[in-house]
């Protein structure tokens, strides 16, 4: 264990850091009566409607049964709607659903923010983001070393 690499380290804050802001996110977005994960599926239908079931699954880190449960809870509570076109049901958010998101996206913006503006100079800020936006594509095209 006392062999751990800086490589392997970043990965575990990362992790931690990850967790916590979530849990912290799912707390602070209980006054909208959403959670983190509903909040990113109602921004990802936002910004691409109208969308396949799909194609929102591949923009999000639910699963697909994960995905289909909470289409139907927020179907149910009014913030999206589906809609057959042909082969193909679409999603899109109803006036319920936007009204939310304009409510609740400046200030889970202002919250999620206040992590980094809080400890960090905007260089530093720049600089994580242009580090992570390097890893990150770099994770994209990492593939599993054969068993």
């Amino acid at each position: 264990m006392r062999n751990n690499t800086i490589g392997s380290l970043i990965w575990l804050r990362l992790m931690r850091f990850t967790t916590q802001s979530n849990q912290l996110s799912n707390e602070f977005l209980k006054r909208f009566d959403l959670t983190t994960a509903q909040f990113d599926v109602l921004m990802q239908i936002s910004v691409y409607q109208p969308l396949t079931q799909s194609e929102l699954a591949e923009k999000v880190t639910v699963t697909q049964g994960g995905i289909s449960r909470m289409l139907v809870r927020l179907e149910k509570e009014g913030y999206i709607v589906r809609k057959q076109d042909w082969k193909t049901k679409t999603i899109s958010l109803t006036e319920k659903g936007e009204a939310v998101l304009e409510q609740a996206f400046p200030e889970q913006l202002a919250f999620q923010s206040s992590f980094f503006d809080e400890v960090l100079s905007e260089e530093e800020q720049k600089t994580l983001y242009s580090l992570m936006t390097r890893v990150h594509k770099h994770s994209q095209k990492k593939e599993l070393p054969p068993e």
